[in-house]
């Protein structure tokens, strides 16, 4: 399926504004660094799938649970800004991007020892 520019522009829109609610309400010392890395828009735009990268953390499940437990607080205040016909349902997951980052870049690591 392909993604319209509507849904990218509504995602933007939504990865902005979370990227902000993150920065003043929710992270702190102990949470780490929370970044949102991308925002996944569904066809009717009724649901917002979020990847986070958390550094500074070991407990990245804590931070997510958090998450949920503060989804009313933040689809309000995006609702707030972002004007759209309906509020997204927020789905919030880890971004597995940057593990996989690290195992392909290894790879070549080795492939490149073994040439020499």
């Amino acid at each position: 399926m392909t993604i319209t520019r509507r849904q990218k522009r509504v995602a933007s829109l939504i990865k902005e504004e979370l990227s902000r609610l993150l920065i003043e309400g929710i992270q702190d010392s102990s949470s780490g660094l929370i970044t949102v890395t991308r925002v996944e828009m569904s066809h009717d735009l009724k649901t917002a799938h979020i990847y986070l990268s958390i550094f500074g953390c070991e407990k990245k499940e804590t931070i997510l649970e958090l998450l949920d437990k503060k989804k009313g607080y933040l689809r309000k205040s995006i609702a707030s800004k972002v004007k759209l016909k309906y509020n997204p349902l927020l789905i919030f997951s880890i971004d597995p991007s940057p593990e996989y980052e690290e195992k392909i870049n290894k790879l070549i690591e080795n492939i490149k020892k073994n040439e020499k």
